[in-house]
């Protein structure tokens, strides 16, 4: 029997109240960081700053943003192996390791003791809860349980809850889909790109996801895809599914999440201190305004993340009406909107490839995939947004892509070259996608 450590109050608690809980949360952990991590405490020290420089939740922006590369620094060929100095409890009282995907660099691993582990898990367990899952479903987890944090905490959350948890491990795609038909499964947890590639995949060997398989949710994470309409509404139409996003990472696991109600992300207040602010200021973003995600965890023992830049940009709702589940919490619209490192100037205008996905998604003719190439010839900025037909429309190809190309010019705000491929030709992903390219650095 696991123990439970989650409060429901805390579900409900006036918002001041809860800001004053954060705030209390925060100085504890920031206290505990100090005295017990090598890196914090140099880190601190450095800048000035201990535990009596902060007396108000304005005074957390004294602190200084810790980055990935930080972390990075402070484990290469430090001590103890492999954590290095950002460990705060003695090695001998870690009981997970994990580490990042390694798409922006070296992965950094990450420790958790096992408190650390039972408060993810039991983050999981609410945020399933809040959408439906029962003791009754079984949930399917098509995910190659290696390193990455990724759905383990999903896992163990389902676990908590009394659900049945069926762990679809290192296999095919196809045996993925012939597990969840003949078990059938009510839940699953994966990427949106994975989830449309089961859909074609079932397709493809004559299993019909709508009526064959009764996935009723799907838990989505790891791109921004689940909260991009276009994106969500094909995941559901052919699953005949509710989809939920939520916003996580290893160094910050489950930090927002999507209710029943689907109005927006609830931010994960009691375990994280959020902070949206503007990327180039770094000061507070007015709610509505793109901002960039800096959290704090404000329970995680082994290797605390405070004030956290993930690089991941959204924006804060600006409705004040409650959200019909009961929950205090703010709220996050959108999603994330991208990563900081793709949102880039092109020709003068701010580009994001969630705004291509949008588009080609809301084509009907063309398949799930495709890429997006930025290149420089001549001092010229060239976008190539690649895609593929449906081979039902592949007679249609011109008109197609005369269609894709005045869309993308009103959904991006920049003219974009087109390149319409044969169905089944691009790359496809079980994990993350890497659909942009931008190699202007390369040229």
């Amino acid at each position: 029997m696991t123990t439970n450590i989650w409060n429901p109050f805390l579900e409900t608690l006036p918002l001041e109240l809860l800001q004053e809980l954060q705030f209390k949360r925060f100085k504890k952990i920031f206290k505990y960081a100090y005295d017990n991590s090598p890196f914090y405490r140099k880190k601190y020290q450095e800048a000035g700053i201990n535990i009596d420089s902060i007396n108000t939740p304005d005074d957390v922006r004294l602190i200084p943003l810790t980055v990935k590369e930080d972390f990075r620094d402070a484990q290469d060929n430090k001590e103890p192996f492999p954590y290095g100095e950002v460990l705060a409890v003695p090695i001998e009282e870690v009981t997970g390791y994990h580490q990042t995907t390694g798409t922006t660099g070296k992965p950094v691993r990450f420790a958790d003791a096992w408190s650390d582990w039972e408060m993810y898990a039991e983050n999981w367990a609410m945020m399933m809860y809040s959408r439906g899952l029962r003791k009754s479903d079984r949930v399917y987890v098509p995910f190659p349980y290696h390193l990455f944090i990724a759905f383990w905490g999903g896992h163990y959350g389902a676990e908590k809850l009394g659900a049945e948890v069926v762990p679809g491990g290192q296999t095919s795609t196809e045996q993925r889909v012939r597990e969840m038909k003949e078990l059938q499964c009510t839940a699953m947890m994966c990427t949106p790109t994975y989830a449309l590639r089961l859909a074609e995949i079932a397709e493809k060997t004559g299993i019909n996801p709508r009526t064959e398989i009764p996935i009723r949710m799907i838990f989505c994470a790891g791109e921004p895809g689940a909260s991009i309409p276009a994106t969500k509404r094909r995941i559901e139409e052919v699953w005949n599914a509710k989809v939920y996003d939520h916003c996580g990472a290893t160094e910050a696991p489950l930090w927002a999440f999507e209710c029943d109600a689907q109005q927006g992300l609830h931010l994960n207040e009691p375990n994280y201190l959020v902070e949206i602010l503007n990327p180039s200021t770094f000061q507070p973003a007015a709610p509505g305004e793109i901002g960039t995600a800096v959290v704090t965890n404000l329970n995680r023992l082994a290797m605390p993340s405070i004030r956290f830049d993930l690089k991941d940009l959204t924006r804060l709702s600006v409705s004040e009406e409650p959200c019909p589940c009961g929950r205090t919490w703010r709220k996050i619209v959108g999603g994330i909107i991208g990563r900081r490192d793709d949102i880039t100037k092109i020709r003068g205008v701010l580009f994001s490839p969630t705004s291509v996905e949008q588009v080609v998604r809301d084509m009907p003719e063309l398949s799930d995939e495709f890429e997006v190439v930025v290149t420089r010839e001549d001092d010229n900025d060239r976008i190539l947004v690649i895609a593929e037909v449906l081979n039902e429309h592949a007679g249609r190809r011109d008109e197609i892509a005369q269609k894709l190309i005045r869309d993308l010019r009103n959904g991006t705000q920049l003219r974009c070259e087109v390149e319409i491929r044969d169905f089944g030709t691009l790359t496809r992903y079980e994990m993350k996608s890497k659909r942009f390219k931008d190699l202007r650095a390369t040229h």
